[in-house]
């Protein structure tokens, strides 16, 4: 009954050294720029993609005995970004030009070189491929729908809700009651 573990997996990024600073500053970089561009103002579904890929990543890792799946989890949200961003040219140590949707194919490769397991990496792709997949290429099939939807709970807990156009304010708490500053109404009636 050690529920802690479900979520601790995804924090372990192994002992100190090159490829757990690499993990770090690739989980901070491309966490950050799904947050601050694709997910933009949709804080419940960002989480919701966090939520889907770690409960696929839990129950694939089990078949495959997979315990640690911290590096996973970055492969993935390095996947979902590249992805959404084709056409932006990398450039991976000065070495290797290409563009975004290769990224995580240099990564694995390049964990390969510092002897990681590369299963680890596959496992990442994967659940990414499955999210991007089912978030933005099959609902813009013929026939295809939406099939990831954000529960509510997440939406009230995470997004600011929405202006209601049915609402009307209290008089003392209208625009037009509000106090103004000293130079917006001398500007207004000049003396």
């Amino acid at each position: 009954f050690q529920i802690w573990r479900l979520i601790t997996n995804f924090l372990f990024f192994g002992p100190l050294g090159f490829s757990f600073f690499f993990n770090m500053i690739f989980l901070y970089r491309y966490c950050r720029m799904l947050e601050e561009g694709s997910f933009r103002g949709r804080t419940a579904d960002f989480v919701f993609m966090f939520l889907f890929g770690g409960f696929l990543m839990t129950l694939f890792g089990l078949f495959a005995s997979l315990f640690f799946l911290g590096q996973a989890f970055t492969i993935m949200l390095v996947y979902v970004w590249s992805r959404r961003n084709p056409y932006i040219r990398m450039n991976f140590f000065g070495l290797l030009n290409f563009q975004a949707p290769f990224l995580p194919w240099v990564l694995m490769g390049f964990s390969l070189l510092l002897g990681n397991s590369i299963i680890i990496d596959l496992l990442g792709i994967a659940v990414g491929h499955i999210y991007y997949f089912l978030e933005d290429v099959f609902p813009n099939q013929p026939g295809g729908k939406k099939l990831l939807l954000t529960p509510g709970f997440l939406k009230m807990v995470f997004d600011t809700p929405e202006e209601d156009p049915n609402y009307n304010p209290l008089p003392e708490d209208r625009p037009e009651n509000q106090p103004r500053d000293q130079d917006q109404n001398q500007q207004q009636h000049p003396q």
